[in-house]
């Protein structure tokens, strides 16, 4: 296993520096918004389900060495695809339950979004706000001191969007 396949902020290909990123439609898994008391804010995450399919990146891990991307992904576990590509995810057991719903931070959302325009276009931005779960949860407007560490100035057009399509999916 050297590839991985991203299916959130990994998309953006300016949260990191993996090689030979190509966009991918896996099958069998879908995307929810995973509340645990391990974070104050909602994470996204794969969850296998039957006929569901997502749009993401495969890249490489070069060497083999996975320290910096398991450090980055610390919350997930990594696990292999059919193809041997790793994904990670969170389980539901995992980590405990957070007591109450945690918001959705803006500034992941932004970035998630911005990499699914790049990478796969609007119907790409779409598709990944239809093939995700959990837009009932709050959401942290924190695009003023952002709290996601890899956060992104967005332009207008591209909050915009982001803003549009968040409230069709509440």
């Amino acid at each position: 296993m050297d590839e991985f396949f991203g299916y959130g902020s990994l998309v953006n290909l300016g949260t990191h520096d993996y090689p030979s990123a190509r966009r991918v439609t896996v099958e069998g898994w879908g995307r929810i918004w995973r509340h645990t008391a391990l974070a104050d804010h909602a994470i996204l995450t794969a969850v296998p389900r039957d006929g569901a399919r997502i749009d993401g990146i495969v890249a490489q891990v070069p060497g083999r060495d996975w320290a910096a991307l398991d450090a980055r992904e610390g919350a997930y576990l990594r696990a292999a695809l059919p193809d041997g590509t790793a994904i990670y995810h969170i389980p539901e057991n995992l980590h405990p339950v957070a007591d109450t719903a945690q918001p959705i931070l803006l500034s992941y959302l932004d970035v998630v979004v911005r990499g699914y325009l790049q990478q796969f276009g609007e119907a790409g931005v779409h598709r990944f706000f239809a093939t995700t779960d959990g837009w009932q949860a709050p959401v942290r407007d924190d695009r003023a001191a952002p709290l996601y560490p890899r956060a992104q100035q967005l332009s207008q057009a591209e909050r915009a969007l982001v803003d549009a399509a968040l409230a069709a999916h509440r």
